[in-house]
């Protein structure tokens, strides 16, 4: 009764749909002609009138060029010298030196502007003030300390360093852990928990997209904002570009939803365009939490089809553990206004009922100089003994991480990756494909799922200890996007999570070391990763 008075009352905001969803009214059609008359046709022309500008003035100088050749072999040599004395990954440093090498009077600017970094100097000091405010509300229970030492001595350095340099971030024993082979299995639970909510909902999240899913969720979420449940929606600016309009904000505002864009698209040339909020966090009452590769949009539940079957996974934590997850999304919501930490986490959480094991939620913020997803996949691959097992959309990786990938195989563990047989991006599947055979060579195995597209980021180590959450394989997730992510050591859905790499196992190509098992006859997508390879970590 009170849903159907409450979807009456809102019929002049929105659509109700038989399903019970609803779509926020007027909105934009999508197409040629939306693109052109919205904020993306404004950015893009302003965008190449830049770009115009640009080569007109290096043409108009270009007749100076023979001039200036030896000043060039100078500049050149000198940042060749620079960049082998500075302190970066070697796949990074490589790209610059043949950018700079190849196109000095573009590559040398574009090196110091990104460099610079313009415009996030502020971001930057203001993230890592509301880190360490979060420290502050996230104390370590030593209790939990102790018994991870006695359980599990080798997990330590790692939960040291997730709790000191890694951000800060405790490590729970009273939470349980929750595992989800699909988006459609965690979207069930998700509405069922969503209607528990009596204080609060925040949801963080990278893509969402009007349909079914982002349809029932926002029925929950607008008809709980109208009981006074404190609810917050925060997405990343590039869905401007794919799948929201820029009013979208007030539109939710509307309905009592409190919403905030994160880095909105500009028409400017900025190095903002980096960073991007990968994350995807919902806290219910600050009891509930979700994460996982699972974005808010109908091709993650598979009821539209976009690159084959999708498959994806998610975890569910309910217990202590949620403090974190909290406090991620509050460091984020917090960037242009007072931050709620303590509003929101002095609450004492119930330890939940039957936990085993460990758990720590952790965020990666590529601003404060810590490679955290990276650091904690590296530690899993040196410290496993029988195997190490990945679903991930995406391989590209850096010379740390592929040796740690080649040196466990090759010390006998067994490091299995399943990737997707039918990419999103053709480039980023050209791009991964160049490190097979090289992998395959230390023993490494690959697989490609061949029903779709796999956007699962797990890993598994020894039945023991695993991560789920956001952080792909790439540079885009290891080194420029906020993320977050799980760790766990002995909880019940590590075996769930084993189970279900072995499930997907079975529907799989197995890649073997030829160029005809990799490349599959496909010339110009062999062409492509060749040619890619050097600007790889700018991809």
């Amino acid at each position: 009764m009170q849903k159907k008075q409450f979807q009456q009352n809102m019929k002049d905001k929105v659509r109700v749909f038989e399903d019970g969803g609803i779509r926020l009214l007027k909105r934009g059609q999508k197409g040629v002609v939306h693109a052109i008359f919205s904020r993306f046709g404004l950015v893009l022309v302003l965008l190449l009138l830049q770009a115009f500008a640009l080569f007109s003035l290096l043409q108009w100088f270009g007749e100076l060029l023979p001039h200036y050749f030896g000043g060039t072999l100078l500049v050149t040599a000198a940042m060749m010298v620079y960049l082998l004395n500075q302190d970066m990954d070697n796949s990074v440093r490589i790209t610059w030196l043949v950018v700079t090498a190849l196109m000095p009077v573009l590559g040398v600017p574009l090196f110091w502007y990104t460099k610079s970094d313009v415009g996030h100097n502020a971001l930057k000091r203001r993230l890592l003030d509301l880190e360490g405010q979060t420290r502050a509300q996230l104390p370590q229970n030593e209790q939990t300390v102790e018994l991870l030492q006695e359980q599990a001595p080798e997990a330590m350095p790692l939960a040291r360093y997730l709790r000191g340099k890694g951000g800060g971030f405790p490590v729970y024993a009273d939470t349980v852990a929750t595992y989800f082979n699909g988006g459609e299995a965690m979207f069930d639970e998700m509405l069922r928990q969503l209607e528990t909510a009596k204080k609060y909902i925040f949801l963080e999240y990278f893509i969402v997209d009007e349909g079914l899913m982002w349809g029932r969720i926002l029925e929950v979420l607008a008809r709980k904002a109208a009981q006074g449940v404190d609810v917050r929606v925060m997405y990343d600016g590039t869905c401007e570009f794919s799948t929201l309009p820029r009013d979208y904000p007030s539109r939710l505002e509307a309905l009592g939803i409190q919403c905030k864009v994160f880095s909105p698209v500009t028409p400017f040339v900025s190095t903002h365009y980096n960073y991007r909020d990968h994350r995807k966090i919902l806290v219910i009452d600050g009891q509930v939490g979700f994460t996982g590769g699972v974005n808010l949009a109908d091709e993650y539940i598979n009821h539209i089809e976009k690159y084959g079957r999708w498959k994806d996974s998610a975890l569910m934590l309910e217990g202590e553990g949620v403090h974190s997850m909290t406090a991620l999304f509050l460091q984020m919501w917090s960037i242009l206004c007072q931050p709620e930490f303590e509003q929101f986490l002095s609450d004492p959480i119930p330890a939940a009922a039957n936990a085993k094991g460990f758990v720590v939620p952790y965020g990666d913020c590529p601003l404060d100089g810590e490679r955290v997803g990276e650091m904690v996949y590296m530690d899993m691959l040196n410290r496993a003994r029988k195997y190490v097992h990945i679903i991930t959309p995406y391989l590209i990786l850096d010379g740390e991480l592929e040796t740690a990938l080649r040196f466990a195989a090759e010390r006998g563990v067994d490091v299995h990756l399943i990737l997707p047989g039918k990419p999103d991006k053709w480039f980023v599947y050209a791009l991964a494909k160049t490190h097979y055979k090289a992998l395959i060579s230390s023993g490494v195995k690959i697989s490609e799922w061949q029903p779709g597209f796999t956007h699962a980021k797990i890993v598994i180590a020894d039945g023991v200890e695993a991560v789920a959450g956001t952080i792909n394989l790439d540079y885009r997730s290891l080194y420029h996007h906020f993320e977050n992510a799980v760790w766990m050591r002995g909880t019940d859905c590590i075996a769930n999570m084993e189970a279900d790499f072995q499930d997907t196992l079975t529907r799989c190509r197995r890649v073997e070391r030829t160029k005809e098992s990799i490349w599959q006859g496909k010339k110009l997508l062999h062409l492509a990763g060749i040619l890619l390879k050097f600007i790889a970590p700018l991809v």
